[in-house]
């Protein structure tokens, strides 16, 4: 999954965006100057490959990471239901649907496909990265509003992706700009953080996004290349079958393993169906030869168009 820099596709967009091993495209503020233009934008990309076409995403998650605004619904940080909650439930959640409602209404009539959200992640106060992006510390907060929002996106036709698997609310680096270690033992973190996941899992969340952070008590790797993580605990036995993305290989929290070849290779050996590779066209386009010997597998390219927007029932 790649970015483009501007406001209207360039030839090299295009013919970057053609490669065979590309699935997607992720859009950023500067991608949008007005609804028009972004409506444009949105329709040259998905007019670039047909069967399969092109998978479009933004974080919209509301709060400080909703990267449409102008014409566009201001959506509150989640965290604001999750005190909204302590007061009053069932209001709380009756909001938290409203939220996912508008989100999908609104980016749906321009062709995108995710908002990369709900976060599933625990505010536990030490993360300023995740914060008030969080709905709540408590597990049971998390799952009755990340319920209700994803409820609002799919009925108007959108999937939802749960992050960061495993969490990454109890630590303090930032995972853009280091490789975070979180060293509570396992039990404690399937007792904490992993309950939201399961529990979403368990409901049927089409996607999910993996963390840059490595937890030594049940491996060395990062959870986002980790076999353990991935397919020992979130395939085998949390029973995940949806699609899976990695965070972005770009990000300082990955770049400590190696090369991007190495990251993405690891990845990809780790069972994510797509590597989202931002900011750094030359790294992508290098990636891309890199990685002309790989062969999408065709169980994850069909988890991943399971994620394309529906029309509304």
């Amino acid at each position: 999954m790649l970015d483009v820099p501007g406001q209207e596709l360039t030839a090299e967009d295009r013919e970057v965006l053609s490669h065979p091993l590309v699935g997607g495209v992720i859009l950023f503020t500067r991608n949008y100057r007005d609804p028009e233009q972004l409506k444009a934008l949105c329709d040259d990309i998905l007019a670039i490959k047909k069967s399969p076409r092109l998978l479009l995403a933004v974080d919209h998650e509301g709060g400080r990471v909703q990267r449409f605004r102008v014409g566009f619904s201001r959506i509150p940080a989640m965290g604001s239901l999750g005190k909204l909650f302590t007061e009053d439930a069932e209001r709380a959640c009756v909001d938290a649907r409203e939220q996912g409602l508008t989100i999908a209404r609104e980016l749906s009539a321009y062709g995108i496909d995710l908002c990369f959200a709900p976060v599933l992640d625990r505010d536990c106060g030490v993360s300023t990265i995740i914060g008030d992006r969080a709905f709540s510390q408590d597990t049971e907060t998390i799952v009755r509003l990340a319920s209700a929002f994803r409820s609002g996106l799919n009925e108007l036709g959108l999937a939802a992706t749960g992050k960061h698997f495993p969490g990454h609310g109890a630590v303090a680096a930032d995972s853009h700009l280091e490789l975070p270690v979180d060293r509570r033992s396992e039990e404690e973190i399937r007792a904490t953080d992993l309950v939201p996941f399961r529990r979403l899992i368990d409901e049927g969340v089409e996607s999910l996004m993996m963390a840059h952070i490595r937890y030594p008590a049940v491996d060395q790797t990062p959870a986002s290349l980790s076999v353990k993580w991935i397919e020992t605990i979130l395939r085998k036995e949390l029973g995940f079958d949806g699609a899976l993305f990695c965070d972005d290989l770009s990000m300082n929290g990955a770049a400590a393993v190696g090369s991007m070849e190495e990251r993405a290779r690891l990845a990809l050996a780790a069972g994510c169906d797509m590597l989202p590779v931002c900011n750094d066209r030359a790294a992508a386009v290098a990636l891309l030869d890199a990685l002309k010997d790989v062969k999408p597998s065709k169980a994850g390219s069909d988890r991943l168009k399971k994620l394309y927007r529906k029309e509304p029932k």
